[in-house]
């Protein structure tokens, strides 16, 4: 009795290896078929065949969405069936996205970060108020707080107003207002609490650690 072995060096490359290779079989008979009803009522068919293998997916928005698209894509573009959605094609699959720009102008002051630069554009883009004078505010003693994480000593609020008001390109000018940021000690003290908090969190976990290994 002869039997016929296959090896996977032998085999074709398997496209979405997720769904094994007695999907892939099936998707290639169903493009073999000649009948169109017939090759309708089977890819619905492996479509919900493949639901039933990746039930994770149910809970992705556009569950058959997607699985029709891979249906597509494992038939290599070769399926001519009806589908509820639009076909994908081979150039939309293999095109490349845009690359993201990068920052070509790097902020002399880095160690506010880039997240500061983006609030104050927002707050730029706000019309003269409460709000926008709040925002602004909130804005200085973030980078207080950033200054002080950097310096880790003490700033002068003036420090922090002249640094707002060049990286607002002069917009932004509290320097003659006569308000006055939080003081750092108590921004200072909140990052400590929260260091000590989390050294006497491992302190016991350390001892919890240890007591059980002695018990055993």
């Amino acid at each position: 009795m002869d039997f016929e072995l296959e090896y996977n060096s032998d085999r074709s490359n398997l496209i979405i290896p997720e769904y094994g290779r007695h999907l892939q079989k099936m998707v290639n008979h169903c493009v073999s078929l000649e009948d169109a009803e017939e090759r309708n009522k089977m890819a619905k068919a492996i479509v919900n065949v493949m639901g039933n293998l990746q039930p994770h997916l149910r809970d992705v928005p556009d569950f058959k969405h997607k699985l029709w698209d891979q249906l597509f894509i494992i038939s290599d573009f070769k399926l001519d069936a009806e589908s509820p959605y639009p076909q994908p094609s081979r150039e939309e699959l293999q095109a490349k996205p845009e690359p993201l720009p990068y920052p070509k102008t790097a902020s002399k002051f880095r160690f506010y970060g880039n997240n500061i630069q983006t609030m104050i554009d927002v707050a730029n883009s706000w019309e003269d108020g409460e709000a926008k004078e709040g925002l602004n505010y909130v804005i200085a003693n973030h980078m207080k707080k950033c200054y002080l994480n950097w310096n880790k000593d003490t700033v002068d609020d003036d420090v922090i107003f002249n640094h707002l008001n060049e990286l607002s390109d002069g917009k932004i000018d509290l320097r003659k207002t006569g308000e006055k940021l939080a003081e750092s000690h108590k921004l200072l003290r909140k990052r400590t609490n929260k260091n000590q908090k989390q050294q006497k969190t491992n302190q016991k976990n350390y001892k919890s650690n240890n007591y059980r290994r002695k018990t055993r």
